[in-house]
């Protein structure tokens, strides 16, 4: 792991000095955010030596680096899922690459079904805690010490200040937000009616495919972390109709400009976080 790392953070050496403070990472439909940032430099992930490459639609597959109201950060256009055959440790492996570039907050977003009640499709739903015992932990195998202890505490993996500093970024913007606990499945198939009526009673209020292996990773690094999640859709079930991925890539293209308000203003507002 720790080879592999090395080895990509040369290659973007070679391209740019840029130190990062803060690591983003863009989900399903969100990808537009990063026409926002400023000075910006594009590397694609084809072109780092051992880096997973994006094959989700909507997706692009590539670092940007670059400023966000003034706050230096380095954003992922799209991410890996475990579903496209990836390993645990290949899917949290961007994540650490940034941390390596020295991105001390990992600001992660996605798109998710909703089940809790009045989640429909366009809330913004801040993360507070999550649920791991669907997806395989990342950090499964030998503990790679240099990255972090063996047993990680979870019991505030989404970190207090940075909650703090978005609700309060929501407000100052007049974005209604929500907050939730996510729920993280394999994919690549939508749930099932019957598994989704489960999750609810487990305390489950958003499903997806992605973010809780990355959040446990950066956790375990010593990250700080925050998440905010679009509902792109209600959860199966609870639907009236069947679900795609087209409705998913829509529905955060519906949702850019309140988004993209609400992730400038809350970075905004941890520039001067360490």
């Amino acid at each position: 792991m720790m080879e592999t790392i090395d080895r990509i953070v040369r290659a973007i050496r070679k391209k740019t000095d840029f130190v990062p403070l803060v690591g983003l990472t863009l989900g399903s439909g969100l990808g537009g955010f990063a026409d926002h940032m400023e000075e910006a430099l594009e590397i694609s992930y084809k072109d780092l030596p051992g880096f997973p490459v994006s094959t989700a639609p909507g997706h692009d597959g590539k670092f940007i680096f670059g400023y966000v109201e003034g706050v230096p950060v380095i954003c992922m256009k799209g991410r890996v899922h475990y579903y496209e055959g990836y390993t645990p440790q290949q899917v949290v492996l961007p994540l650490r690459v940034m941390h390596a570039l020295g991105a001390k907050i990992l600001f992660l977003t996605n798109a998710s079904g909703g089940i809790r009640d009045g989640f429909d499709a366009g809330t913004l739903v801040m993360l507070d805690d999550h649920i791991s015992l669907f997806a395989p932990n990342p950090l499964i195998g030998p503990n790679e010490d240099s990255l972090g202890v063996r047993f990680p505490d979870m019991t505030e993996v989404y970190d207090k200040e940075l909650r703090e500093i978005i609700r309060k970024a929501a407000k100052d913007e007049d974005i209604p937000l929500e907050s939730g606990v996510y729920v993280q499945l394999t994919g690549p198939s939508f749930e099932s009616p019957a598994e989704i009526r489960l999750l609810k009673k487990l305390g489950a209020d958003l499903a997806g495919m992605s973010t809780v292996m990355e959040a446990i990773a950066a956790r375990h690094a010593g990250m700080r972390v925050c998440c905010i999640s679009l509902v792109a859709n209600l959860a199966a079930g609870i639907s009236p109709t069947p679900l795609t991925s087209e409705e998913v890539n829509e529905a955060g293209e519906a949702a850019a400009p309140v988004f993209t308000r609400l992730v400038k203003a809350s970075i905004k507002g941890m520039k001067d976080l360490q």
